[in-house]
């Protein structure tokens, strides 16, 4: 278990989650501060997007505590949690006939009155400006392509001016080059605003590079917590994976290579070749 310390934006306690008699999450405790980058890494059915879910009251725990600063999220209304954090899905099913300006004004509903004020136009344009994507503002959002959109439903969550972002795969869509700039963007935000942000993400290179914080979850549980050079070991990988990898360290950042399962008998001298060729 992690144990929840210090000041924070955002604390989960003992958390633990079922869907009808089969576990999802078990005794899961984090902590997030204002202007820091938390992910959330692990194999499938980890329990990350549950995780998540769980923190934007989308569902609710069967035991633990969810707080934001010092509110208990159970005492917290829909259009409160809507105020203070901004979640964005891994994927939207069906998504209605609207321009990517209307949809990134949707993130305004929690402050609207009864219309948008100019106050709510300059914020659309705001954040379409910081994600680059001006050009699309009357684009059909259904004309886009899954980065694309994406990029949007980015938008309309910084639109909300949330306390906490909750991010499930924000670049899973995308190339490298719109990875990079995704993370760096998210990054950037974190940081000038002071909020948090706290993301599940499949590339350990990514969570490496881009995260002030790391948690590693396995079969539900949290098997491992702190700094992506703690975190991110050859050891907990192996463990948590079942895979092979070699970790460099570049300027305290881990660098991971991929080498094979384990259980593949070839897995020690390809290691040991790669090993040979970093040196």
């Amino acid at each position: 278990m992690v144990r929840c310390n210090g000041l924070a934006k955002l604390k989960v306690k003992d958390v633990e989650f079922s869907y009808a008699s089969d576990p999802v999450l078990k005794d899961v405790c984090l902590h997030v501060s204002a202007s820091e980058v938390l992910s959330i890494v692990g194999p499938n059915g980890a329990g990350k997007s549950t995780l998540l879910r769980c923190i934007d009251k989308i569902l609710f725990p069967q035991k633990g505590t969810i707080l934001l600063g010092e509110t208990d999220l159970k005492m917290m209304k829909r259009m409160e949690i809507a105020k203070k954090m901004g979640y964005i899905p891994q994927r939207v099913s069906q998504i209605f006939p609207a321009t990517v300006f209307d949809v990134v004004l949707m993130g305004r509903r929690p402050h609207l009155s009864w219309k948008s004020s100019k106050q709510d136009i300059e914020k659309v344009l705001e954040v379409l400006e910081i994600l680059n994507i001006e050009d699309l503002a009357l684009r059909d959002i259904n004309e886009l392509s899954g980065g694309q959109q994406q990029n949007v439903f980015f938008a309309r969550a910084l639109a909300q001016e949330p306390e906490v972002l909750l991010l499930d795969e924000p670049t899973s869509n995308l190339d490298i080059k719109h990875q990079l700039e995704v993370m760096d963007t998210i990054k950037n935000v974190v940081k000038e605003k002071g909020i948090s942000a706290i993301i599940s993400i499949h590339d350990l290179n990514l969570a490496a590079r881009y995260s002030d914080k790391v948690i590693m979850m396995k079969n539900g549980r949290i098997f491992a917590a702190g700094a992506p050079l703690s975190v991110l070991t050859r050891e907990n990988i192996k463990s948590v994976y079942g895979v092979e990898v070699i970790v460099m360290n570049e300027s305290d950042i881990p660098c991971i290579i991929p080498v094979a399962p384990i259980g593949n008998g070839k897995e020690a001298s390809r290691i040991k070749q790669l090993a040979k060729a970093s040196i």
